[in-house]
């Protein structure tokens, strides 16, 4: 880990350790559609991020990190429920935010599970909900979409295509992980970058809506590998 996600954790362990509750804070919770896995998640993740960041008196990331995302519960749930997909192998989970598929692939037996995320928030949530799960997850923080070695037997990537911008990027990285052996898992609630002739459906499942801008409290999610 390095100095911006040190520094983060140890924000990040402040915030869990002080006393109150409200709209603005940290809670460890079983997860929604997969409460084997605990997170530390916000009651509202945008009244935290507000306080969060008139404390600091600077801009910082959304904190995806503190809410359960569609395509990450859909993907842990696959996980968990097929362990000899994760167990025995080393594990990277792509733009991993709160380390939820990390969490489920380290709870499945891997050998090796490494979460990355380019916000080094993220990196300490991923420290903080791998230790509430009592489980090791390697935390490394950066943009690997320009990297061509995986160093992993399975990468699992959830609600990683949620802008037109994100996907042109994240796409041809799954594919040349696959390209090279690596097996390659999406989750995805089709958000509208979904490329239909780019990957297809291994499962589909409804899971329970999270996010405050959805209307529908069900929403089908899909795990998609490259064709």
């Amino acid at each position: 880990m390095n100095g911006l996600s040190t520094a983060a954790l140890t924000e990040l362990e402040r915030e869990i350790d002080a006393p109150g509750d409200g709209l603005d804070r940290l809670r460890l919770v079983p997860t929604p559609f997969v409460p084997e896995v605990r997170l530390h998640l916000a009651e509202d993740a945008i009244v935290w991020w507000a306080r969060m960041e008139a404390a600091a008196g600077r801009t910082l990331p959304p904190p995806f990190w503190a809410s359960a995302w569609a395509g990450g519960q859909a993907l842990a749930r696959h996980l968990l429920d097929h362990p000899h997909l994760a167990a025995g192998r080393r594990v990277l989970d792509l733009a991993a935010g709160s380390g939820l598929v990390a969490i489920a692939a380290a709870l499945t037996g891997a050998t090796q599970v490494v979460a990355n995320d380019v916000d080094p928030y993220a990196m300490a949530a991923v420290t903080v909900n791998a230790r509430a799960n009592r489980v090791r997850v390697q935390a490394r923080h950066g943009d690997l979409l320009d990297d061509d070695d995986t160093q992993a037997d399975l990468l699992v990537a959830g609600d990683v295509l949620y802008d037109r911008e994100l996907a042109d990027r994240v796409l041809p990285y799954l594919r040349r992980a696959a390209a090279n052996g690596t097996q390659v898992l999406v989750g995805d609630p089709d958000r509208g970058h979904l490329p239909w002739d780019v990957l297809e459906v291994v499962a589909s499942y409804p899971v329970p809506t999270t996010e405050p801008s959805v209307d529908s409290p069900v929403r089908r999610v899909q795990v998609l590998q490259p064709r």
